[in-house]
């Protein structure tokens, strides 16, 4: 009786929930597709303040060192103190969004900090004090990076299964987009600033990064339309808040196998060649290649904007065909002669360029989801923060230092420095090869492969978990209905302990199996 008692709750709790949903249109029907497309939308614009402020100063190179008197290597800080607050915070983003602060509030806490500290970046540029500048970029990466982990939250939250891969690929063709917007966008607002004032200066840079810091108010209010979403659909669909799910254990570094170390190695050395010469790279167009202003900061977007439509499209291509070590080889390979075409000719540098956009989409599909391949899944939370920290680390130290190299050497230099951290990539990447031969060749499995070897190892199928629950319920059906008095008079007495008639004995088995299960 209480089984079927719980069971009738069960069925019309459902029923009530159904009804709930019926009252509401689908576009105000959290479980409609129309309602989550709207969250779909919020979820993408949310990393789009982030992602457009992020390269304002490589957008305004020339205008920020001539306004505010500043060498490379000062201008390059400005890339460096965004990264080492996240040197920390990718340990501690995921808890601070599950333990304390919350998906909802912590998602508004962060994009405050986005906010806020782009805010303080134009104020250091209208009141003429590097430092204070400094100051945003700092406050401005504490919310950066996390907000990125919170966005990805939501989507976990809100998509399941199939879906869930296709809207990874629309967020970040979005951060994308927001990147290729400022590159093409910021230079064209600061020189209509500077016809509103009437001259250049520290002022009119200022002003140019305040209206920038409207996409980052536009992003804090996606974050506010999500908070509210959810907290409406959990009221309504009886849903849980989305966590991160990551979990973080410093001791798990001990036990990282030397392929996690080679990834993590191929990351710094890859990536060290590839933002810091965004930041430095339109300069370099102007006086190499002899390009306009407008010229330069189009090339200099145009990896931005390869990516946005090729990660997906290489991702599939990657998910389908295996051999994750070759396609990071081929990427690293052609990157390396991007930078010495850039380097040693004089050639267009168009051609370049889109090299360096296509290897760098293939880098990111083929090289990050080998770590799920040497490591447990319970220290995958570890290994990934552990893998940002590194990055970020590297690429705060490797941007002051090119900062100093083009200083004093020259951009002739700066692109042999960058060779030399691509070379370092290859070089690890061969040694990954020869290490995954040797135990094994996980790494390197074709698809087929990898899916038959996941298959072999998997546990239990879902189709197999959910025949076995079917019979279960099937076998346990019997306790629903109600017993004979026949039934109940003979359960009793075996409990008792009494002997029953030897003719009896046919239902003791019964009796026992259904004393058991009760």
């Amino acid at each position: 009786m209480e089984h079927r008692e719980e069971n009738e709750r069960l069925f019309s709790e459902n029923d009530d929930e159904r009804e709930d949903t019926r009252r509401y249109s689908p576009f105000c029907d959290p479980s409609h597709l129309f309602h989550r497309i709207i969250v779909l939308l919020c979820m993408c614009f949310l990393g789009f303040g982030s992602y457009f402020c992020y390269d304002n100063p490589a957008a305004l190179q020339k205008q920020t060192i001539q306004d505010m008197g500043l060498n490379t290597s000062k201008f390059m800080q400005l890339y460096a103190w965004y990264s080492w607050p996240n040197v920390v915070l990718c340990f501690l983003g995921g808890f601070l969004l599950d333990r304390v602060f919350g998906i909802r509030w912590g998602t508004i806490i962060f994009s405050l900090f986005v906010c806020v500290g782009q805010v303080i970046f134009a104020l250091g540029a209208l009141v003429d004090h590097f430092w204070l500048m400094n100051v945003g970029r700092f406050v401005f990466g504490i919310g950066g990076e996390s907000l990125a982990v919170a966005q990805n939250t939501y989507a976990v939250n809100w998509f399941k299964g199939k879906e869930l891969n296709l809207v990874f690929g629309l967020q970040l063709s979005m951060a994308r987009v927001g990147s290729t917007v400022n590159m093409n966008v910021m230079g064209k607002v600061y020189d209509s600033m500077k016809d509103v004032l009437g001259q250049a200066g520290h002022y009119t840079l200022g002003s140019a990064l305040m209206i920038a810091a409207c996409t980052c108010v536009f992003s804090l209010l996606c974050a506010l339309a999500l908070a509210y979403f959810d907290k409406r659909a959990e009221r309504i669909l009886h849903k849980e808040q989305g966590r991160t799910g990551e979990v973080i254990k410093l001791k798990d570094v001990k036990d990282f196998p030397l392929q996690l170390w080679l990834i993590f190695i191929i990351c710094v050395g890859y990536y060290v060649a590839i933002f810091p010469f965004i930041g430095l790279a339109q300069v370099f167009f102007i006086e190499k290649f002899n390009f306009t202003p407008a010229e330069a900061r189009l090339i200099n977007s145009i990896v931005y904007i390869i990516s946005a439509p090729a990660s997906p499209l290489l991702g599939f291509t990657v998910d389908k065909t295996g051999k994750n070590i070759i396609w990071v080889l081929c990427a690293v390979v052609t990157t390396l002669i991007a930078h010495m075409m850039l380097a040693f000719t004089f050639w267009n540098p168009w051609f370049a360029m889109v090299l360096l956009g296509v290897s760098y989409s293939l880098l990111a599909c083929a090289l990050w989801p080998m770590v799920a391949f040497v490591v447990p899944e319970h220290q995958l939370g570890t290994a990934y923060g552990f893998m940002q920290s590194i990055q970020n680390l590297g690429l705060a130290l490797i941007s002051m230092a090119a900062g100093s190299i083009l200083d004093s050497k020259g951009y002739l230099f700066l692109e042999v420095f960058f060779c030399a951290c691509v070379c370092l990539a290859l070089i690890a990447v061969i040694m990954l090869y020869f290490v995954d031969f040797l135990r094994g060749g996980e790494l390197n499995l074709s698809a087929s492969a990898r899916a038959r070897l996941q298959k072999a190892t998997a546990p239990e199928s879902e189709v197999v978990q959910r025949v076995k629950v079917r019979q279960r319920f099937q076998e346990e059906v019997p306790r629903l209905k109600p017993m004979s008095s026949f039934d109940l008079r003979n359960r009793y007495l075996s409990r008792l302990g009494a002997q029953l008639p030897e003719h009896y004995s046919v239902h003791l088995s019964s009796l026992s199996y259904r004393s058991l299960l009760r």
